[in-house]
């Protein structure tokens, strides 16, 4: 029986392909790309080149550089030392190939080849700086080449890649023809103005261009250095183009944004205006809500007094006649951004807030805050949708501040409605906070006082510094308990909460068969079926192994899948979903040492001598079978010490040894296999023949030790340049060294490969996963998810005041106060580094009579009700990839719902409300 050890190689020896610049191995491709991606992001700046790669091309290059599949962008790091996938091993990839990711008829002959609109990154594509571009491109070639600029955005000036230019429709009015226009959104509308016009040939001083939202004339676009971002111009927008001719414009017939009819007009003098909130407005004060200068038209109509009632902050506008039912276009997947907002423009208390004049109440001196721009943004989308006669409005200027001030919702990507209700209530916050000088306090320990003395001292603290209208409608407190799990002591504190995020208990199950071999050659290998939770993770399918296996407490297990022979990869993450592991995979699981991770891993695979009789190749080949084994290099890191151990590990499955064993192994199943063992070798009476002294596990070791002498062959990961090795030789000690084991005819006499054949599929087929009911779901089950008592993570250690050290504590959280407004967050979306994951289960939530009385644990007689009543749902369709939002809404003076899913808006009966699409749940406290 032959050895060969694979371990990972950093020669730079230079491959002898001829390749001119090419690295000796792709070990040398990483590193030299590694270290060009770190030196680029030690030095990014605005106007930096990023190219964009096909991700399809670029995992096919990680694979063959022994890269761990993921996503790679601008500000990812290498980290060796992180436990990654190990893949197989791939040929070199050809030419770069980003064809998959442009529009049909785009090459590399086209000068500015376009993408398709449906791309993500770190699915799609990868971003790569210019030096990775440059050298990768010298060593693969290909195309077409896509290059794109850094760019900052918002006041925090955040670096992003302008992935997708600010596509415009130019319309010109002489003779309706059209053409396409492509800026960057940091373009001024200088720089607009001399493309537009080399393009129409046409002098600038003559030209005059409109900003042409949805067919209709709003303002003109003044020639200034103001960027096309701050005018607010969207996505694939019309813009118009008009040019001066004998005193009058070629504007052709048209409206503008009051429906009016715009003929031939002479020109006249550009009115003045004067600005508020740093945006332009009307000459009545009002905004015009499309940040461009002012209107140049003389026949363009004044406001309608409905639109002074609506801009004109000091006046208050009423609710009622059917008002609050306006819709809000979609701007380019803003569907997110438009449920977010119909739910909180239909919360009675924000309601009655804005409808009011509050800008003596905005906090314009908050270093936290928006300056009070996004307060007045908020402020006026509301007032224009509870204005009488509107049907759908284009909030075209909130988007513009919110991309301004939350960078992380610039462009057209579809993004999350929480996530944006988060950013809007905290930013309203702050922009509203009463609080001009945040006063300072110390933060005091538990010391074993009353729970009601130390909540409301809390309290006092928090409203002492943070004192809004969103606080007083919308926070909360909760208890948050921690105990050490060494010393026992306790940590009790009361945080502000804005909304709660509820896990979701899942509701299927599935069957999961998986083999546990012995790392330490104790016992046989045996299949344990489990069940365990569909979208569960690793850590859920590790303990229920545990469970069945009878794990010693010395033990951990490690989970592996089996691909072709050998281990594709190893199952380390503990919050890698389940979702990852298909039905017909084969996973395996070994037991080892705890201390694992401080030694030596020993990874051996099989192989046999196949005779090969085809045309092509005939003689003999290597091919690998059976199931690979794993095991732990103690101390001895020698050629000897490695034959040690492999013997230890086949002695198991030499048949004199263990051919009595095959009955007490089929008779236990799910039991404890190394239990079977030792009681067939307790209850052995003869112990005369040879054979039964083998059954002495030391003497068993020693035997096949001395017995056999395996040749060891060291090479690199890939099994190539394989070199022999004697007994003692060195062997450097690293995390994996992989082992072939050759079997030849003298090895299948003595050894029975058996037990190492025929792997069961995770689910065999048949097996159906258990369903429950879709009212098994309910919102109290999600409330006591979040509510159980839990240790914290590894990555969330407590810091234990009198250990001195770090703990994973348990944490167990109560409800102490509720807000008048509650909202719950339902988590349907899990993330991890490779996977993405949606749960379409149905919560069954109670639409009247929401009775939280026995999860508050405040037992104050003065405390207000605890019973709610639903008024808005967040609603969530469809996976990841495509997905949409809408929102549902009660219109309290009618007492009627209504669906609101973008522009369009529907009466809606109650009974429909219920539905697995519910994502965000908005609840108003009724009072008894």
């Amino acid at each position: 029986m032959t050895v060969s050890i694979m371990t990972i190689s950093d020669s730079c020896d230079m491959m002898e392909n001829g390749a001119v610049g090419l690295p000796c191995t792709p070990e040398e491709e990483k590193r030299i790309i590694t270290e060009l991606t770190n030196k680029a992001e030690s030095n990014m700046k605005e106007g930096n080149l990023y190219y964009i790669i096909s991700n399809r091309w670029f995992t096919g290059w990680q694979r063959y550089t022994g890269h761990g599949i993921g996503s790679y962008s601008c500000d990812n790091h290498s980290d060796d030392s992180q436990p990654m996938f190990q893949l197989e091993a791939a040929d070199r990839p050809g030419p770069i190939d980003n064809t998959d990711i442009v529009l049909k008829g785009s090459d590399s002959e086209d000068e500015d080849p376009q993408l398709l609109r449906t791309l993500e990154e770190g699915r799609d594509y990868v971003l790569v700086p210019q030096e990775v571009w440059e050298k990768l491109f010298y060593w693969y070639t290909g195309g077409p080449t896509l290059v794109r600029k850094l760019i900052s955005q918002g006041i925090q000036k955040t670096f992003i890649v302008e992935v997708y230019s600010l596509c415009l429709k130019l319309i010109d009015s002489r003779d309706n023809s059209q053409s396409l226009i492509r800026l960057s959104r940091k373009a001024s509308l200088h720089d607009l103005y001399e493309r537009v016009c080399a393009l129409k040939r046409v002098e600038s001083e003559k030209a005059c261009i409109w900003d042409y939202f949805n067919g209709r004339k709003h303002v003109t676009l003044s020639n200034s250095n103001q960027t096309l971002e701050e005018v607010n111009l969207q996505m694939d927008q019309d813009i118009l183009l008009e040019v001066q001719s004998d005193g009058f414009w070629s504007s052709g017939y048209g409206k503008d944004s009051t429906d009016n009819e715009l003929a031939l007009v002479p020109i006249e003098p550009l009115r003045s205006s004067v600005t508020i909130a740093g945006g332009p407005t009307l000459s009545n004060g009002c905004s015009t809500g499309y940040g461009s200068s002012f209107f140049r038209r003389s026949t363009l109509s004044s406001p309608s007094k409905d639109m002074e009632d609506e801009c004109d902050i000091s006046r208050p506008v009423t609710r009622g006649g059917r008002r609050g039912l306006a819709g809000l276009q979609n701007l380019g997947n803003t569907c997110f951004m438009n449920s977010s907002i119909q739910c909180l423009v239909h919360t009675p208390p924000l309601v009655d807030y804005f409808l009011q004049d509050y800008t003596d109440k905005i906090n314009r001196q908050n270093p936290l805050g928006m300056h009070g721009e996004i307060a007045l943004a908020f402020g006026e989308l509301l007032r224009k949708l509870w204005s009488s006669g509107q049907t759908s409005i284009a909030p075209r200027e909130f988007k513009g501040k919110l991309a301004r001030f939350a960078p992380q919702f610039i462009g057209y990507n579809q993004h999350d409605s929480q996530e944006l209700l988060a950013f809007l209530l905290d930013g309203l916050h702050e922009d509203l906070n009463r609080v001009k000088q945040k006063p300072y306090f110390e933060t005091k320990d538990f010391d074993g006082r009353a729970d009601e003395e130390v909540a409301d001292e809390c309290w006092r603290y928090h409203k002492a510094r943070n004192d809004s209208v969103i606080v007083d409608v919308f926070q909360g407190q909760y208890k948050s308990t921690l105990v050490c799990p060494v010393c026992s002591k306790i940590s009790i504190t009361f945080d502000p909460f804005m909304y709660l995020s509820l896990p979701l208990p899942s509701t299927v199950t599935r069957r999961m068969t998986i083999t546990v071999f012995y790392g330490d050659g104790g016992g046989l290998p045996m299949p344990y079926t489990v069940t365990v939770l569909k979208h569960g993770c690793c850590k859920d399918l590790n303990q229920a192994l545990v469970t069945a296996c009878c794990l010693k407490s010395d033990e951990c297990l490690l989970l592996a899948e089996v691909y072709e022979h050998r281990i594709y990869r190893y199952l380390e993450i503990p919050l890698e979903p389940l979702s990852s592991i298909k039905d017909d995979e084969y996973v395996v699981a070994y037991r080892l040492p705890k201390k694992q991770a401080e030694l030596t891993r020993l990874e051996i695979s099989h192989r046999y001598l196949d005779n090969c009789m085809s045309d092509n190749l005939k003689g003999f080949e290597r091919k690998l079978f059976l199931t690979p084994l794993v095991t732990c290099l103690e101390d001895s890191h020698t050629g000897a010490g490695i034959n040690i151990a492999v013997s230890k590990m086949m002695s198991l499955f030499r048949r004199k040894t263990f051919s009595s064993l095959t009955e007490a192994h089929s008779s236990k199943e799910n039991g404890c296999a190394s239990e079977a063992i030792d009681e067939l070798m307790n209850s052995s009476n003869d112990n005369s023949g040879p054979e039964n002294h083998l059954t002495d596990k030391t003497k068993l070791e020693e035997t096949s030790c001395t017995e056999f002498c395996f040749q060891l062959c060291i090479t690199d990961d890939r099994g190539l340049n394989c070199r022999p090795i004697v007994e003692d030789s060195l062997i450097k000690p690293g995390k994996l060294v992989k082992v072939l084991l050759n079997w030849t005819d003298k090895e299948h006499e003595l050894y029975d490969a058996s037990y190492l054949k025929d792997l069961p599929e995770v689910n065999k087929t048949g097996l159906t996963m258990k369903k429950t009911r879709q009212e098994g779901v309910s919102l109290f089950s999600c409330l006591d998810a979040f509510l159980k008592e839990e240790p914290l993570g590894p990555d969330d250690m407590w810091y234990c005041p009198r250990c001195k050290e770090h703990r994973q504590a348990t944490k167990k959280l109560d409800l102490w106060r509720l807000p008048d407004i509650l909202v719950f967050h339902l988590k349907r979306f899990s993330y991890s580094r490779y996977l993405k994951n949606k749960l379409d289960s149905f919560v069954n939530f109670p639409i009247h009579d929401l009775d939280l009385s026995s999860y508050v644990k405040c037992k104050d007689a003065s405390t207000n009700s605890h019973a709610y009543e639903l008024y808005a749902v967040s609603n969530h369709y469809g996976g990841l990839g495509g997905g949409h939002y809408s929102a549902y809404a009660k219109l309290i003076d009618e007492n009627k719902w209504y669906h609101f899913d973008d522009s369009h808006v529907s009466p809606v009966s109650e009974a429909e409300i219920r539905t697995s699409a519910a994502y965000v749940l908005f609840y108003q406290r009724v009072e008894t």
